[in-house]
């Protein structure tokens, strides 16, 4: 009778790091790159980004009322996500364009935050509980086309970011296209970074996603799929933060 072998003890696996699914995406106020207005097609666009947190930009009319274009509601119930409440106005739903929102966690505090520069630019910040000792911050802000400025606004938000406890993110369109470590947008922190514009033919890395000092950020990758490609002149970025 043949001698029954013993076979090898399965390897005993390290239990995965839970991650944090984060994205960033200039929506170019729900025009896409056929000229139509349609933002039905970015929900459907932000639906296949399965965020827990998310960056917009350019979520409303840039002058009148300011009125913002997304069914907010409807973006609730498809997705699980809500935005950081902005105070003091009517019509937009968001601040300067801005819109950040999450979900699976709880938001503590937030900020809206006027950018220095020549143009009308801001930012919105959330400090968000995720069962760890102490919140993450998330600064969501769309930054201006000048150098200068953004050099003013890097320096501004660096330091809200440093202030954080727990660790912050920086998360959005920054219109910077140097990878030079001189250029003050990277001297934020070290990232890894993804071409997003224009997004028929991506060559930029316009759309950030910078993990400040302390935190993991694994691949960030631009959502190219063929409904993202035409829904605005931006690709959508995506990367995980994994979680202690």
């Amino acid at each position: 009778m043949a001698q029954m072998r013993r076979s090898a003890p399965a390897p005993v696996l390290a239990a995965a790091r839970p991650a944090l699914r984060l994205a960033s995406y200039n929506v170019h106020k729900c025009v896409g790159r056929d000229g139509r207005y349609d933002p039905a097609r970015i929900l459907r666009v932000i639906g296949e980004l399965d965020a827990d947190i998310l960056a917009l930009q350019e979520t409303d009319r840039r002058f009148g009322d300011r009125a913002g274009l997304l069914d907010l509601a409807r973006l609730a119930e498809e997705t699980g996500l809500v935005p950081v409440p902005v105070q003091g106005l009517r019509q937009a739903q968001g601040w300067h364009g801005n819109l950040l929102l999450y979900r699976r966690a709880r938001l503590q505090h937030s900020r809206q935050i006027r950018l220095p520069g020549l143009e009308p630019r801001g930012a919105i910040m959330g400090d968000f509980c995720l069962g760890r000792a102490a919140p993450l911050r998330v600064i969501a802000a769309h930054f201006g086309l000048l150098r200068h400025s953004r050099t003013q606004q890097a320096a501004l938000l660096g330091g809200l970011m440093a202030e954080a406890p727990g660790g912050a993110l920086l998360m959005g369109d920054l219109n910077e296209w140097r990878i030079d470590r001189r250029v003050a947008v990277n001297r934020l922190g070290d990232h890894p970074s993804a071409a997003s514009f224009p997004a028929g033919r991506p060559l930029l890395a316009l759309d950030r996603i910078i993990p400040g000092a302390g935190l993991q950020l694994g691949a960030v990758r631009a959502h190219d799929t063929a409904l993202a490609r035409v829904a605005s002149d931006h690709l959508p970025v995506t990367g995980q933060l994994l979680l202690d």
